[in-house]
């Protein structure tokens, strides 16, 4: 069974490893099967892409490329965190950060 992961869309991530290493950016997608996330600005690559329509423009462009999770690491505060997880009093499942203690 695989393990879950912390990360979700939407969150402030600081790359940890890689040719980006200590930028942040916020997670646009989180590809649960393959353990990859598309970070805003992050991992960025040229493509080449065919004109589709009458209107629209080909050519080069550059496109954000997945980066493994776990290479980032969410961000509370600015500074990197680990995950946990905390039941509240209604009995619905937080994430937390473990440096700060506040939710993320």
């Amino acid at each position: 069974m695989a393990k879950k992961q912390r990360i979700k869309a939407n969150d402030m991530v600081k790359v940890i490893a890689g040719k980006d290493r200590g930028k942040t950016g916020r997670v646009l997608r989180f590809d649960g099967n393959e353990k990859r996330v598309f970070i805003e600005g992050i991992n960025m690559v040229k493509k080449a892409v065919k004109k589709q329509r009458q209107n629209e423009q080909g050519g080069i462009i550059e496109v954000e490329a997945p980066v493994d999770a776990s290479n980032v690491m969410p961000v509370s505060k600015g500074q990197p965190t680990r995950v946990g997880v905390r039941v509240d009093r209604e009995g619905k499942k937080r994430r937390v950060a473990r440096r700060t203690g506040e939710d993320l």
